[in-house]
């Protein structure tokens, strides 16, 4: 029987803008490719997805682990491409971005662009952005941030039976190619804890376990965990902080991927789930509950002060609490904003807050972002957020003296000293440091360590884990410091020009296929602006529901950073269904900007499609 004139006639393809995909360049050259260099035409016949990506960002490590799913479910169709295009100098080091593509398990080819030529080429101006190129090598989408997974794979849908029609589809396996596993008792380790026994407990977080080792720091005792990513049983995915409860017989683990804590028994090896539910914490979610109940954001440190778990919350910019004795969490500081503020904890900012160290009234924070040391403190309304070294996201290197005028680059972990002072391990620059509060000053205690990222006291010792050698390293204390040549640096992406006077904001934003913005709740969008310094706007600066601005330049001044935070929530668009399954797109651009005469009035942020206008 013959159904032909029956069938219903295909819908159309929905029309694209169509825009040819500039070539992919990197002075790096390739990653993952076992060699070989890749072009834009190696491409040809398969949807190419760049991942405009750089490995300090938790956001790019979000995305991640969000494309995963779509990259197995069409292996035959699709190919992602990671380019990674550094924000710190440590960054732009080719064998750093070799040892951060094997520690976060990247499974696809990746671009190394230490100098941002593609990421000139295509126009990015966030981490992370997600751009989609069709199997004839036009540009059909743009993505800024976190949450669009779900639209890439309904496009992704699209352009498969579009150029399937065609005949433009190509299927095959892609240009992946494994690196050589290499053998050793620790891979990429992230923080590492003093037990009672003597032993030392350290977090394997590229294997997925954690790892008892002997008091010389190198015997393995036993391992913790399945060794494969899993949420499970006595499963983690890449676990960080470590932290003794005041029992000194379970340890909480922040169980980072899983958005989770874990609780680990000494004595008996059993491992407990007692925070988070597995799914990341997104806007409008609780921020207080019971804690099984409340998601969570890639915790990263864990440490105990003040009859509480507080959490370093990298992934939402915050600290937060875990309570044992109620089983309840609840957001303790930060307002979810990136950058450096101080003052009271609900006021304060944060960028990804990476390790914490009780030492008596304060809690000591690396704030990895602003490459800052903070600490919190209790005053008489509450607690309070002060920062010691550190002055915004821009600015980093590697220079001792006074706290003033002092630089970190990345520092992952911090280590409460016996005489009040504090260890940091400056990660990027390969160095652990000390700050001093009673003097001010800060020192670099050690160098030629491998991006360490904690370190804990061990007798008169330190020992340092070196996350990149994959190792502990023991360390005698220095009663002085090591000299080492001041050297500054702020991040190199080029400023934007724009006009004086009034300048144009738009945040670009549409919907996926399928779905329409969600306002059964009122507005489903949300702006935040500010700048750096605040004096660089006159008016313009604040919030609103709008994904539109009109901001006015201080005509007395030339440069700056423009902050801007946008939000947009999508429910599926389909009247019938009484529950359609909604999304939240969200990203934080930090815009620098260089005020001339023949600059631009009108400044586009892509959230999500393209810009029409441009």
């Amino acid at each position: 029987m013959n159904d032909a004139a029956s069938a219903p006639t295909p819908a159309p393809a929905p029309r694209r803008a169509r825009v040819r995909a500039p070539e992919l360049i990197g002075k790096g050259g390739w990653i993952n490719t076992g060699g070989k260099d890749l072009k834009l035409a190696d491409f040809r016949g398969r949807t190419l997805i760049l991942d405009f990506w750089t490995f300090c960002c938790i956001n790019c490590l979000h995305v991640l682990d969000e494309l995963r799913e779509l990259e197995e479910k069409h292996s035959d169709t699709v190919v992602i491409v990671g380019v990674h295009s550094p924000k710190f100098v440590h960054e732009a080091d080719h064998a750093a971005v070799v040892d951060a593509v094997e520690r976060y398990e990247v499974h696809h080819p990746v671009l190394d662009d230490p100098e941002l030529a593609t990421w000139k080429q295509y126009a990015v101006r966030a981490w992370p952005t997600l751009v989609v190129i069709d199997p004839e090598g036009y540009i059909v989408a743009q993505h800024a941030g976190e949450g669009h997974a779900h639209a890439i794979a309904k496009l992704v849908e699209e352009l498969e039976a579009e150029h399937q029609a065609k005949g433009t589809l190509r299927r095959g396996d892609g240009p992946y190619v494994a690196p050589e596993p290499v053998a050793s008792d620790l891979r990429f380790p992230g923080k590492a804890l003093l037990l009672p026994s003597g032993n030392l407990l350290v977090s394997d977080s590229t294997r997925h376990q954690l790892v008892e080792l002997a008091a010389d720091g190198e015997s393995v005792v036993r391992r913790i965990g399945s060794g494969e990513r899993g949420f499970t049983g006595d499963s983690f995915s890449e676990p960080q902080g470590l932290a003794l409860l005041p029992d000194g017989r379970r340890v909480v683990v922040a169980d980072t991927v899983n958005h989770a804590l874990r609780v680990l028994d000494l004595e008996t090896g059993a491992v407990e789930r007692v925070a988070g539910t597995g799914r990341q914490w997104w806007q409008g979610s609780p921020t207080s509950g019971p804690a099984l109940e409340v998601d969570l954001s890639s915790p990263w440190d864990v440490a105990w002060w003040q009859g509480k778990v507080w959490i370093a919350m990298a992934g939402v910019h915050q600290l937060w609490t875990w309570d044992p004795a109620e089983g309840t969490v609840e957001v303790a500081a930060g307002t979810t904003n990136e950058g450096l503020h101080d003052g009271p904890a609900a006021e304060a900012w944060f960028a990804q807050p990476s390790g914490l160290a009780a030492a008596g009234d304060r809690l000591w924070i690396a704030d990895s972002e602003t490459s800052a040391l903070r600490y919190v403190h209790a005053t008489d309304s509450g607690y309070a957020v002060t920062s010691a070294v550190g002055t915004g996201l821009f600015d980093f290197g590697h220079r001792d003296g006074d706290a003033a005028q002092a630089l970190l680059q990345h520092p992952l972990g911090v280590t409460a000293l016996p005489d009040g002072s504090v260890a940091v391990c400056d990660t990027y620059n390969h160095a652990l440091r000390r700050y001093d509060p009673a003097t001010g000053q800060v020192s670099t205690l050690a160098t030629d360590l491998r991006e360490p990222s904690d370190a804990v006291l061990v007798g008169e010792d330190i020992v340092v884990v070196e996350s990149a050698r994959h190792r502990l390293t023991r360390l005698r204390l220095p009663e002085e410091a090591v000299r080492v040549d001041a050297v500054a640096h702020r991040t190199q992406r080029a400023a934007t020009e724009v006009a004086p006077g009034t300048l144009r904001l738009d945040v670009v934003f549409r919907a996926p296929s399928g779905q329409k913005l969600d306002t059964r709740y009122g507005p489903s969008t949300r702006l935040l602006v500010s700048s750096t310094p605040p004096e660089l706007l006159t008016s313009g600066e604040g919030a609103g529901t709008d994904l539109f601005r009109e901001l006015e330049l201080n005509p007395d001044l030339t440069e700056g950073v423009l902050h801007v935070s946008a939000m947009a929530a999508s429910c599926d668009d389909d009247p019938a269904n009484e529950y359609p399954a909604c999304h939240v797109h969200q990203q934080d651009w930090g815009v620098p900007v260089r005020v001339t005469a023949d600059g631009a009035a009108r400044l586009p942020l892509v959230l999500a499609g393209m810009d029409e206008e441009g």
